[in-house]
């Protein structure tokens, strides 16, 4: 049975979070995948619902639809009389029997509301950041990540961190080639850290990305050797010192934490679509040995590489 995904909708949410969940979830990408998604927009009052920007929205789907959803996303949305009680219930049942849970930007408040994120560390835009951790003391709020996961529970800040948020749990269904493709086609990054900065200090000046396109692409096709940051700052015939600031300007990281980010997608995406033994992917990721690759994937996906894979693949290797 195909993975079902519900989006709620109230009056008062805004159209491009919507936009973001449809554009993911709603549209038919079976040449992608057989297993692709049942979509399902519901009302979460009578309808026809009117958008933030005026837009009625008519829907067949109320929130029973909730009771068989297996993922129910909770776009942004302004509700000026509170938020319908009805909702807050059936998302606290779907809580209860297991259902995957994500907001996109101020959707996280709907969720705290419900109480889903008591004791749990969510996100949201940063503009609203504050105001979520001053209303909803029980939560832990990190204002400064694109998305945040916590268990069954999901949150993402602002906008395009919708579009992360939503392609990683496409990544998690259904694996890495299918959530890039996804990404391809709707011309944005195939993949965010959710950890990566909501906004970056300043503008990029001309020559820093004249000067680190070309480095990245150089890092990538040298992953598996032991790079240094004097090796990449050699490379970008710059000092360590103007690269990590040209860096944390254009990414938002320095340059060894974007190049362990990116060590650990080619082990994940190394333990999705091949049957290398965990220490061949190790080398070719660049961790070197495979106590390295374990320690590193461990604490950035939480799990240990060999649980991936069989959450993914259902694979045996060593």
């Amino acid at each position: 049975m195909a993975h079902r995904v519900a989006v709620v909708v109230v009056n008062g949410t805004t159209q491009f979070e919507l936009a973001v969940a449809y554009e993911v979830f709603g549209i038919d990408r079976s040449e992608y995948s057989a297993d692709w998604y049942e979509f399902a927009l519901v009302a979460a009052e009578p309808g026809p619902i009117r958008t933030q920007g005026g837009f009625l929205l008519d829907t067949p789907y109320g929130l029973g639809e909730l009771r068989r959803a297996d993922t129910i996303i909770v776009p942004a949305a302004q509700c000026e009389r509170g938020v319908p009680e009805p909702l807050l219930a059936a998302l606290r049942a779907a809580h209860r029997r297991g259902a995957r849970i994500a907001s996109i930007c101020t959707g996280a408040f709907i969720l705290a509301e419900a109480g889903l994120l008591d004791g749990r560390r969510a996100t949201t835009h940063w503009i609203d950041a504050a105001e979520l951790a001053a209303r909803y003391p029980a939560v832990t709020v990190e204002p400064d990540v694109l998305y945040v996961e916590d268990g069954n529970i999901f949150t993402s800040a602002g906008a395009a961190a919708g579009i992360d948020l939503c392609l990683h749990l496409v990544r998690m269904d259904l694996g890495s080639d299918v959530a890039n493709a996804v990404a391809r086609r709707m011309v944005v990054p195939p993949h965010r850290d959710g950890g990566q900065a909501q906004f970056v200090d300043a503008p990029i000046p001309r020559g820093d990305t004249d000067t680190l396109g070309p480095l990245l692409d150089w890092a990538l096709a040298h992953l598996g050797e032991p790079l240094t940051l004097d090796d990449l700052a050699r490379h970008a015939s710059v000092s360590t010192r103007t690269l990590v600031r040209r860096f944390q300007a254009a990414t938002g990281t320095t340059p060894l934490q974007w190049l362990l980010g990116q060590r650990v997608r080619r082990a994940q995406h190394l333990l999705e679509s091949t049957d290398e033994p965990v220490e061949r992917i190790a080398g070719l990721a660049g961790f070197g040995t495979a106590a390295n690759l374990r320690q590193h994937f461990t604490r950035q996906v939480g799990v240990a590489p060999m649980a991936y894979r069989r959450t993914f693949r259902g694979g045996t290797a060593a």
